[in-house]
């Protein structure tokens, strides 16, 4: 039985949710010459759901051949992954502050979908969970987007925003979980360390 976990994800929004449960985790992050970028590009016509857990799966993949070609200590090894998506259409992090501006232009006024995969790999034992949201935004105006976007946080962001950020003054209405859109829905997380016998009752 492990005391802490390795968690393969370089948010702090992650890593700040995490200690919130009260596990102790160390970072188990991608070398230098590993893409880990390339591992987010969508398949033609790939819906969300499936998108967003196949991420997650390679991503989980990579970790814990990272795990072995280092040699570390055994512990149960976490990974997450979050899109936000309009319909069909997904929204990874934004290329640039245009590409951020034209997400948020799409977005406002609309209600869309934030889905966050886990995936945690414990032995031999691979268990898995998805979140899925709906944010409404209000409607946003040419104006507001830019001084958002000037900001910087879009950056690195999937849909170009964070909702504990400043953008939570458009944000309407939320169905489902806010750690889920913050980038890793506990409740789900729990249940996934419990069974893995991280958490105790």
């Amino acid at each position: 039985m492990s005391d802490f976990i390795y968690l393969a994800s370089q948010s702090p929004r992650r890593r700040q949710l995490l200690e919130q449960l009260g596990v102790r985790h160390e970072l188990l992050l991608p070398d230098a010459d590993e893409d880990a970028e390339a591992l987010e590009a969508v398949l033609p016509g790939e819906a969300p759901a499936a998108y967003v857990q196949r991420v997650t799966a390679r991503k989980l993949d990579a970790a814990v051949a990272r795990h072995a070609r280092r040699g570390l200590a055994p512990a149960p090894i976490l990974c997450s992954d979050t899109t936000v998506a309009l319909g069909m259409t997904i929204y990874g992090k934004p290329a640039d502050a245009q590409d951020a501006a034209r997400m948020l232009g799409e977005l406002s006024g609309h209600t869309h979908q934030v889905l966050t995969a886990v995936a945690l790999q414990a032995g031999e034992r691979r268990l898995a969970a998805l979140s899925v949201s709906e944010v409404r935004f209000a409607a946003m105006t040419p104006t507001q987007i830019a001084a958002y976007v000037t900001s910087g946080e879009p950056m690195g962001k999937a849909g170009a925003y964070a909702i504990q950020g400043p953008v939570a003054q458009y944000v309407q209405n939320i169905n489902g979980s806010y750690t889920g859109i913050m980038g890793l829905p506990l409740f789900e997380t729990a249940q996934l360390l419990r069974a893995a016998g991280v958490l105790r009752d």
